[in-house]
């Protein structure tokens, strides 16, 4: 037997099965306290119309079967010298996670804490679903992880928490709607991937087989328990399976444990918990079926508080749960409660160290590739990011077709290619939450397939900043293979729409201008904490500029290039926005200051296309006076970008002053094009924009406008 093993044993023979089914039962009873008590909370008193909320509201369905769960692994979550954490696969089980943080005394923070009294459980209750937390699972609520109000990723994100973390246990409570999701059902097979890839944590699987989705039967409750355990074990897994019944969760949550292997060992133990939906809720209210019914998801109840038969339905089923039981005279959980759902006290998460001299560190990655091709360059800018930090690299199958060799067998554990970009977002996602770094390189066209995992994650970053969490790395994606060099399949450079359509201040979406400044902005954001970066860059030849702007480019977001244009009075301002767009546009400049020597042209190189946006909503916008002295209000701009005109239309308009901007940008082809006709058709060729330039000074000229 493996010391793992010996250590489940030791806990296992300790457990009783009285103490986990009173926990089970404080914790539904607090739920059901939640969703309708404003007052009494532990019934006291007798119950009166008086002290039930006038419009009850939150989700019971979920919460009887994630309490059997919490209940039986809580003496689990005081194993010395393991992190163990809990991720919840949905969000609506927030009742369920305050119910134990408030156990576990976690809630008794600040001022309006809800402490182990009267007072704190009354307002923790009353206040529900308003409280300062949410009621939802989020990172305001201590102790529990979750990962955003999509469903599917919880799985792949808990492998990305437990690589190269050999001490961490992560509980990953999934619902069975959730495993009709792509994502869920790509991490079984996923975890082949892991294999051989580190020294990795473990990962415990738990499905909540309770029956239902919101609306009606799960398509895992027609499989029946064979065809799944059979549907599970082809793909590796051992299923060990369990019903309502404590005793028998106990059993089986000690022996999921005990066989649990590390995740570079591949698939291993999955726990099916089989508890009714909205468990213990009435069978019938005054004739109508509840139990078993949609009408469990919410609140079985309406109107208990002006609904007689509702409301007697209410007091039978809260002094089922023997509430006599669960609270001390006080008010603060039993001894019994609080033993089991009390988890070890875990030290505080070493803050993960923000590096200091990043422009010096991307400065040095661009000189150290500098007159390499793109594919050469990141390659060895990467691998210096691995030997540096411990980055990882997630890719859908697509680093050789972007020209990134990093097959060699050093690179074996630390690249990690499976062809699902959900999969490699959510590991990158579970990776960077537990303080780790991560990039996910691929295809421009295809990264909008997580676009709302990517928006998901903002979230949960923002409310981990409100909760007081360190920052952690954030999300970084390489994307490559542009559409301007691809098949009319392979063009779509919507996730640049979306990073700016967050509005989130801390999204930077980075469009160098050649291969060296690739290999900065990649040093520059993956050093960097608490950000969301996309660096989009083509991999194919594009001249090198001087470099001698490039500081500036990084720690601004943008660089006046006097080795093309720098009129301190300009008639026209030129803007461009990614390596094929300055290469276009720098043939622009050339060409009018030959033709037209007295043409005062001003040129701009914008790096970090979230720099042109407003101050105050975001982090790396221009100051407005800079940015009125880069970009005249009364002189015309035309802009070249690789993305579409929208977002730059969007970030110019934050600013709100009025000026005349042509932009030129990806416009979807009609038809399939070659790369030459592509740029004439978008009017980001070199003589369209020619065309454009000219009508702008001459008509500027006209008006005498200067």
């Amino acid at each position: 037997m493996s010391d793992w093993a010996h250590r489940i044993a030791d806990i296992a023979a300790a457990v009783a099965t009285d103490e986990v089914d009173v926990a089970r039962r404080a914790l539904d009873y607090l739920c059901l306290a939640q969703l309708y008590l404003a007052d009494n909370i532990t019934l006291s008193d007798a119950l009166s119309p008086e002290h039930v909320k006038a419009s009850p509201a939150g989700h019971w369905g979920v919460c009887p079967p994630v309490n059997a769960v919490l209940a039986a692994l809580g003496p689990y979550r005081q194993l010395s010298g393991t992190d163990v954490r809990v991720v919840h696969g949905g969000g609506h089980a927030g009742p369920s996670a305050l119910a134990q943080a408030w156990i576990a005394g976690l809630l008794d923070t600040g001022p309006d804490g809800f402490g182990h009294s009267a007072d704190g459980l009354r307002r923790l209750c009353a206040q529900f679903p308003r409280t300062r937390f949410g009621s939802e699972i989020t990172p305001l609520i201590p102790g529990h992880d979750h990962v955003g109000g999509q469903l599917g990723p919880a799985l792949a994100i808990s492998h990305g928490m437990a690589l190269d973390s050999p001490d961490r246990l992560v509980v990953t409570l999934i619902g069975d709607g959730e495993c009709e999701t792509g994502a869920t059902a790509a991490a079984w097979l996923g975890a082949h991937a892991l294999i051989g890839t580190g020294g990795h944590g473990r990962v415990l699987p738990v499905v909540l087989a309770n029956g239902l989705r919101m609306g009606g039967t799960s398509l895992l409750a027609g499989l029946g328990a064979e065809a799944l355990e059979q549907y599970l074990g082809a793909l590796g897994y051992r299923v060990i399976t369990a019903g309502q019944d404590s005793g028998e969760i106990i059993t089986a949550m000690a022996s999921a444990l005990a066989g649990l292997a590390p995740l570079q060992h591949g698939p291993s133990t999955v726990l099916v918990v089989t508890v009714d939906k909205g468990h213990g809720v009435p069978e019938t209210v005054g004739g109508t079926p509840v139990a078993k019914t949609p009408r469990v998801h919410k609140v079985p109840l309406r109107d208990p508080a002006g609904n007689a038969a509702e409301f007697a339905a209410l007091q039978q089923w809260l002094a089922g749960y023997r509430p006599g039981d669960l609270f001390t005279a006080d008010a603060a959980p039993s001894y019994a409660v609080a033993k089991i759902l009390t988890p070890a006290r875990r030290a505080a998460p070493t803050a993960v160290t923000a590096p200091r001299r990043c422009l010096a560190a991307s400065r040095t990655a661009a000189e150290r590739v500098a007159g390499q091709d793109f594919g050469a360059g990141i390659t060895r800018t990467l691998r210096d990011l691995n030997s540096a930090y411990g980055l990882r690299v997630f890719s859908p199958d697509e680093l050789t077709s972007n020209r990134l060799d990093l097959a060699s067998p050093s690179d074996a554990e630390w690249i990690v290619e499976v062809l699902n970009e959900e999969l490699c977002h959510a590991w990158a996602q579970g990776y960077q939450m537990v303080g780790h770094r991560a990039l996910v390189a691929g295809y421009e066209a295809f990264a909008p397939i997580t676009a709302s995992l990517l928006a998901q994650q903002m979230i949960t970053h923002r409310l981990a900043v409100a909760a007081g969490h360190q920052p952690t790395p954030g999300p970084t994606y390489l994307l490559t293979s542009l559409g301007w060099h691809n098949t009319i399949s392979h063009a779509n450079p919507s996730m640049v729409d979306v990073a700016i359509g967050l509005a989130d201040p801390t999204v930077h979406v980075y469009m160098p201008a050649d291969a060296p400044r690739a290999a900065a902005a990649c040093t520059f954001a993956v050093r960097k904490l608490g950000r969301a970066s996309l660096i989009i860059a083509s991999k194919h030849p594009m001249p090198e500029q001087p470099r001698e702007t490039l500081d500036a480019e990084l720690a601004d977001g943008y660089a006046i290039w006097p080795h093309i244009a720098d009129d301190p009075h300009p008639d026209l301002v030129l803007v461009s926005i990614g390596d094929l767009a300055a290469r276009e546009l720098c043939l622009v400049a050339a060409e009018l200051l030959v033709e037209r020597p007295g043409a005062r042209v001003r040129y701009v190189h914008v790096h970090d296309l979230s720099c042109l946006g407003a101050p105050g909503q975001r982090d790396a916008a221009i100051d407005a006076d800079t940015f009125d002295l880069v970009f005249p209000t009364d002189t015309p701009i035309l802009v070249a970008a690789i993305c579409r005109s929208a977002p730059v239309h969007a970030l110019f308009g934050e600013r709100g002053a009025s000026r005349t901007i042509t932009v030129r940008g990806w416009v979807d082809p009609p038809y399939p094009m070659n790369p030459t006709e592509l740029l004439e058709h978008t009017g980001v060729a070199a003589a369209s924009l020619g065309r454009t330039a000219r009508k702008l000074l001459d008509h500027y000229d006209r008006q005498g406008v200067r």
